[in-house]
């Protein structure tokens, strides 16, 4: 199975977790009736990406202070080429953004958020506007585990929910409470 058809599936048998999540799994599923050139950024109008949301075992969520947007927001990025699922893209980024090794990955997805976005496209081409197609999971660190700070991140940091960081990209916040809830059955 490719990416893309591990998108279209996973996208397909997925129960939202929210109405917005709900419009959005609708409006990603549209993205890829374009076809498995919606997963990659040489699709300029928009393009499905993967993030995750860390967390640890006292219930703190890892964000990075994003380097070119300077906005707090969980770790995530483009699919490429070699990601099998969504759910290891979500993965892959999440390892090399944070330099946590053996991260426990739950493979449903607990948000979908749609967003402008300025993006390089894969040519080297400069940023121009596009629109990222978020699909997000959850992801616990294990114990112990300590952050590394990638070339992508100005910054990492734990966070209590209570106590989150600003300047807050938007849709952050809107993970929060399915991966608390998700948190409960793993």
């Amino acid at each position: 199975m490719s990416l893309y058809e591990d998108a279209v599936r996973v996208l397909t048998s997925w129960t939202a977790t929210s109405d917005a999540a709900e419009v959005n799994r609708k409006r990603t599923l549209g993205l890829l009736a374009d076809g498995p050139v919606a997963m990659t950024r040489a699709h300029r109008a928009g393009h499905v990406t993967a993030s995750a949301l860390i967390v640890d075992d006292a219930g703190r969520v890892l964000l990075c202070l994003h380097g070119r947007l300077g906005l707090w927001m969980q770790l995530g990025g483009h699919c490429e080429a070699g990601d099998e699922t969504l759910a290891a893209a979500a993965l892959r980024e999440a390892t090399e953004e944070s330099g946590i090794d053996g991260l426990l990955l739950d493979p449903e997805p607990i948000d979908i958020d749609v967003h402008e976005v300025r993006c390089g496209a894969a040519d080297g081409a400069p940023a121009g506007p596009s629109v990222h197609y978020d699909v997000r999971f959850l992801l616990r660190a294990p114990a112990g585990a300590v952050e590394r700070v990638s070339a992508e991140s100005a910054e990492l940091g734990w966070f209590t929910t209570e106590a989150l960081p600003s300047p807050l990209a938007a849709g952050v916040v809107q993970q929060i409470g399915p991966a608390r809830a998700r948190l409960d059955q793993m």
